[in-house]
């Protein structure tokens, strides 16, 4: 049985996913499967994905489902992965040719029950690290302590046990297309340190249709999950005032824009989220004016 799970979310990405196919097909390791979750597309995806399949170089297995949004398609693959550790490749992404064989052999010496998982690098398709490098004092950390106590930047691959990351599902909301995927991280960094390992994982390229370039229309078109996400946050037990702050204007934002008109009642921290209005407001204002100027 292969050891790792490399799963990808993809939406109407046929024209960039055989990027990801030709670095999969060519890993140094063949000790995995490829999990393509296939969040409702309406273009060739699927007989691409179906000749891919019937080449049998690399096993693959393919669900589609009607579209949730990404938090939604990472649900379903958490329930369908069978492997000991999974990690999530983006459709407009792919991996170096060595990152299989590299995951698999750190995760044979150092792996144990006592950690979550790996943190691994991100770069640039110029070969350039996305953000910091890790620190090499550490052996392990958690995710929030990286970014908010070593002061590390920018994006991270992670690999995760697969038995944990079938906890926490994401909640969908009706009519609405995403939930931050750190929601899930961040319930793991209550329990658990993840391995880091300075080794780049995968490249990285932002395209224009990708969430993260649209964050501002995100914020106006899932303003539940993003009030959600924000709540859960503030009740962090390892996270400071500061940080909880923040967390509280963006609740605020999100709950002016969903008019939500119980959200004081509902936050953790009536006080703080009290504090934190007017300038969430602010922010309201300025997310509505960004997105119109997007043409939202």
């Amino acid at each position: 049985m292969n050891l790792l799970t490399v799963f990808t979310p993809t939406f109407n990405r046929a024209y960039c996913l055989g990027n990801c196919y030709e670095s999969l097909k060519s890993q140094s390791s063949k000790e995995f499967v490829w999990l393509i979750i296939d969040d409702g597309s309406t273009d060739q995806t699927k007989e691409l994905v179906e000749g891919w399949i019937n080449e049998n170089i690399i096993p693959i297995r393919y669900h589609k489902q009607e579209n949730q949004g990404m938090h939604g398609a990472h649900n379903t693959a958490y329930e369908l992965i069978d492997t000991e550790l999974n990690v999530c490749i983006d459709s407009d992404d792919y991996m170096p040719y060595d990152a299989v064989e590299k995951i698999i052999t750190y995760w044979r010496a150092n792996g144990r029950d006592s950690v979550s998982g790996i943190i691994g690098l991100d770069a640039y398709v110029d070969k350039r690290i996305i953000g910091s490098k890790l620190p090499e004092s550490l052996k392990s950390s958690t995710l929030f302590e990286l970014y908010n106590r070593h002061n590390v930047t920018g994006d991270k691959k992670l690999v995760y046990r697969s038995e944990l990351t079938k906890k926490y599902p994401y909640p969908i909301f009706h009519g609405e297309k995403y939930v931050g995927l750190a929601y899930k991280y961040y319930m793991l960094d209550r329990e658990y340190e993840m391995l880091l390992m300075n080794e780049v994982l995968c490249y990285v390229e932002y395209l224009p249709d990708g969430s993260s370039m649209n964050m501002f229309k995100q914020y106006r078109s899932n303003p539940k999950g993003f009030a959600f996400f924000r709540k859960e946050l503030m009740k962090l037990p390892y996270a400071n005032l500061f940080f909880k702050f923040k967390q509280a204007i963006h609740y605020v934002s999100s709950s002016l824009i969903s008019k939500n008109q119980m959200f004081i009642r509902e936050t953790p921290y009536k006080g703080l989220t009290i504090l934190a209005s007017p300038i969430g407001f602010i922010l309201y204002l300025y997310i509505l004016r960004k997105t119109r100027l997007l043409k939202y």
